[in-house]
């Protein structure tokens, strides 16, 4: 029996769009044994016909316009590589499914702001829009929710969604090294961009955490957020964790909480003797509660080309195999809008520290401050300066509301004694 062709066009030959070339022309036997259809690159485009790469790309394949692949007939499925939630990569794969092309992405960005658009249009034209490799790299979550996860109602989602950052804080704590060190280290090899913004601010985690609560939830994206980084993180936090009996680590979490959504990207406090304070470098590790499922983990490679590629093969997989499916799971008529809340009403226990001059009375004022906002104190740790000028004072709260814990940073870093901005986080139940 003859194979069916599914003709591709690779748009973006970066480090991963140029592995994924790779990878198809050597694997093109197996995989066409295993979806009994042919994937084959037909076409492919690039910013930089001419960059050095590691790859040979007969010339007849190059476009002279990326966005030509999404009107040329013989094209089936577009494979957007080219990042970013704006400019060409939102052009290409808007203009690809308005006309009924299949399109698989990596672009996490991209679909965390135009997402519910795209979808719609999707489901309209009958084809798919695959996007596992924009969450998590090689986990696969995205078809675990879709799939192997559907009969169960899911209250909360949450892990470690970033490798960059999870690397910089893991080897701060093994290897006693400061913020700036482990950065340039983790850009030296590859684990970090050069310009590692969105990783370090958690940017990156808030857009793959909001592509999960719109599936785990079966609603609409939602931008109500609460999102802070890990660029206060120092290593005076990293060994008050330790201390304490914790590990920081910069989590995900959306959650249900009598009907509201909550979504929250911090740096948390995690008990050490817990699963995911062992997750180290640029694993990545998802856990989704769910009924009747239970607690379910899936751990691996965040990032990287080869972690990317096995993502962005499995969803060609899936479109080379049939079947049209909802890009969110359900047809976007049945998703729902759900109430969306902050977080200022969640309570949570926190570390607290303030670095003040040691001075008598500057403890008395600091407490009395948490008094006045209700807030009571489970544990106080005060620790002066070899020069005895300054002191550091590490507070751990009991169970607080997150407002209250804000106002008393707030409050508290306005003071003349403070030396340096107050920290507050939040620590973690598991």
């Amino acid at each position: 029996m003859k194979k069916n062709k599914l003709n591709i066009a690779l748009i973006g030959l970066g480090n991963i769009g140029s592995y994924l070339y790779k990878y198809l022309q050597e694997n093109k036997k197996i995989l066409s044994k295993k979806n009994n259809c042919i994937p084959e690159i037909i076409y492919v485009s690039a910013k930089n016909k001419n960059k050095k790469r590691n790859i040979k790309i007969n010339k007849n394949k190059w476009l002279k316009n990326y966005l030509d692949s999404t009107i040329l007939k013989n094209v089936d499925v577009i494979v957007e590589l080219i990042g970013g939630a704006e400019g060409a990569a939102k052009k290409l794969v808007f203009n690809a499914l308005k006309n009924k092309k299949h399109v698989v992405t990596a672009n996490k960005a991209l679909i965390a702001k135009y997402g519910d658009q795209l979808s719609k249009i999707a489901e309209k034209n009958k084809v798919n829009l695959e996007f596992e490799a924009a969450v998590c790299g090689g986990v696969p979550i995205i078809r675990s929710l879709k799939e192997g996860l559907i009969a169960n109602k899911i209250s909360r989602v949450y892990g470690i969604f970033n490798g960059t950052s999870n690397y910089i804080l893991s080897n701060m704590d093994k290897d006693r090294k400061s913020f700036n060190d482990v950065l340039f280290d983790a850009k030296r090899k590859g684990y970090a961009e050069s310009n590692p913004i969105s990783d370090l601010n958690g940017d990156d985690v808030a857009s793959k955490l909001k592509i999960l609560s719109s599936l785990c939830f079966n609603s609409f994206i939602n931008h109500k957020i609460h999102v802070e980084g890990i660029n206060s993180i120092d290593s005076f936090d990293i060994d008050n964790a330790n201390k304490l009996g914790y590990k920081i680590k910069l989590l995900g979490v959306a959650e249900i909480i009598n009907n509201k959504v909550y979504q929250r990207v911090h740096p948390t406090l995690i008990k050490q003797s817990s699963y995911i304070a062992s997750i180290d470098g640029v694993l990545n590790a998802v856990i989704v509660d769910g009924k009747p499922v239970g607690e379910n983990v899936i751990q691996g490679e965040g990032a990287g080309p080869e972690a990317t590629t096995s993502a962005l093969v499995s969803d060609i997989s899936s479109i080379l195999r049939g079947n049209v499916k909802f890009p969110f799971s359900i047809s976007s008529k049945e998703r729902k809008s759900l109430n969306y809340s902050n977080i200022a009403e969640r309570t949570f226990s926190a570390y607290l520290r303030f670095e003040v001059f040691d001075r008598p009375g500057v403890l008395s004022k600091i407490t009395n401050i948490f008094s006045k906002n209700k807030v009571s104190i489970k544990r106080l740790i005060q620790n002066p300066n070899k020069s005895k000028k300054f002191s550091s004072i590490v507070i751990i709260t009991h169970n607080s509301k997150d407002k209250s814990l804000v106002k008393i940073i707030k409050q508290i870093e306005k003071k003349p004694y403070i030396t340096k901005k107050p920290k507050l986080i939040r620590i973690g139940t598991n």
